[in-house]
């Protein structure tokens, strides 16, 4: 099992997500829908992937692969690895990361829509 770190802009994404998935809840608490909205069914999809990664960085349904157009924060030789919250969808979300900065740690480097 690894540690989650996080950069600001990963820890950022991952609030302002969260943060649209439980307004979405109150209102559809309020409106008594059972339904749940887009907004919470991609900020569980988000956090189902961070929880996948922490237990194991490389679980096959992630799609892990490494990224070569986003800078390792610690290290320049070490590499950066994308990772699948959504697949076959337009603007599907990826959760970028990398291992450290210490033994048996990742860190969320973004948490992005695929342009």
């Amino acid at each position: 099992m690894f540690t989650v770190k996080w950069t600001p802009e990963a820890a950022g994404a991952y609030n302002a997500l969260r943060e649209k998935a439980s307004r979405s809840v109150k209102a559809r608490t309020k409106k008594s829908q059972r339904k749940s909205s887009q907004a919470e069914g991609l900020f569980k999809q988000v956090h189902t992937t961070i929880d996948l990664l922490r237990n194991s960085p490389r679980p096959p349904g992630l799609n892990t692969h490494e990224y070569a157009s986003i800078a390792n924060p610690f290290d320049d030789k070490k590499k950066v690895s994308e990772a699948y919250a959504q697949n076959n969808t337009p603007g599907a979300y990826r959760v970028f990361w990398c291992y450290g900065p210490g033994a048996k740690e990742i860190t969320i480097i973004a948490i992005t829509a695929h342009p």
